[in-house]
């Protein structure tokens, strides 16, 4: 894998959000209520226990790196022994960190995530620790304008203080004395979980929007922000709200991509042993994204972002199924995914 040092100095992607060390868990259970259940008191053995970095922004970040991006992570990492793990991996699969923060004596986050082996389907125990730490004091706006696109990942509640700062990064502006716009990023953004319950409308998501190149969220997620009853109405929502591309995952039933122009929808890919789901929205973004960054067509990004995310689902953990350039073009080649235009 290409180190960061020996990539050139420009940064064609940078991922701003959590970094987590997670802990994979497969064990007996039952399931209930759509719940999975342990005996209380009792002593379970565990079937397989894996170990990997995980967090939406590191997650994506080596997914664009895999794919030859120039990527970088923003974020607050600790200096104990588990974020010098998520440092190492980030630096061996290429990732630059000069926009991260360091810091001592906290602890990093972590989740140990309960796998159902039948249905590939977990549940995330986590702590967000030094990911609280995300706020306006340390964000690197300034060097992070050197970045061609900025992604934006789900924020813990507390971090959502620096959504003025990624307006300001990602907002034209004219210079006194100078005509014309400065350069800017452009935006990618899967919102968190307080940007979804406010919608569409809030101020902040407004302005939000008015500079989002392309909008991630799965299907529950969308008609919450956007207040809609289907997931066409919510692509037309986000999109007259100014998202220029708009993506939503629908699980089993695929996902939809639309640029209020034409909108497409991809099944799911079919014939493949689904391992852990832990991931599958990041590869998916990560997909998308690629392909839009390299002026592939709506459809043709649409099917990019199905086949990161069918690879990842194939593997426990949420990067190691993450795909190379040379991968993912191949597959496209002799793509099997099904997309129709509605």
């Amino acid at each position: 894998m290409e180190k960061a040092s020996d990539k050139n100095g420009s940064i064609d992607i940078t991922s701003i959000g959590g970094a987590a060390f997670d802990v994979f868990i497969c064990a007996p259970h039952t399931i209930s209520n759509d719940n999975i259940q342990f005996p209380l008191g009792g002593k379970v053995k565990a079937k397989c226990v894996s170990e990997s970095c995980g967090g939406g922004a590191t997650n994506t970040s080596v997914g664009f790196s895999r794919l030859g991006m120039n990527a970088q992570f923003c974020g607050v990492m600790a200096d104990d022994e588990w974020g010098k793990r998520i440092q190492k991996n980030l630096e061996d699969e290429g990732v630059s960190i000069d926009a991260a923060l360091i810091v001592e004596d906290e602890v990093s986050s972590f989740s140990v995530i309960l796998v159902d082996e039948e249905s590939g389907r977990r549940s995330i125990i986590y702590s967000p620790n030094v990911n609280a730490h995300i706020c306006d004091p340390i964000f690197p706006k300034d060097s992070l304008k050197k970045s061609k696109w900025i992604f934006l990942n789900h924020l813990t509640d507390v971090s959502c203080v620096i959504l003025d700062d990624v307006v300001d990064l990602i907002s034209p502006s004219t210079p006194a004395g100078r005509s014309g716009q400065t350069n800017f990023c452009k935006f990618v953004w899967n919102p968190g979980g307080s940007q979804i319950r406010d919608g569409f409308d809030a101020k902040i998501i407004k302005d939000l929007l008015k500079h989002t190149n392309i909008l991630f969220l799965n299907s529950e997620e969308a008609l919450k922000f956007t207040r809609a009853s289907s997931i066409e109405d919510a692509l037309k929502t986000g999109v007259s709200a100014g998202a220029k591309i708009m993506c939503v995952t629908d699980g089993a039933n695929g996902a939809y991509i639309s640029d209020g122009e034409k909108t497409f929808n991809a099944e799911a890919i079919k014939d493949i042993k689904i391992v852990d789901t832990t991931g599958a929205g990041d590869a998916f973004a990560v997909g998308v994204t690629w392909a839009i960054y390299e002026d592939m067509s709506l459809s043709d990004a649409l099917c990019a972002g199905m086949i990161s995310s069918a690879s990842v689902i194939q593997h426990i953990g949420t990067q190691a199924g993450l795909l190379t350039d040379t991968e993912i073009r191949n597959r496209l080649k002799d793509s099997s995914v099904s997309v129709s235009q509605l």
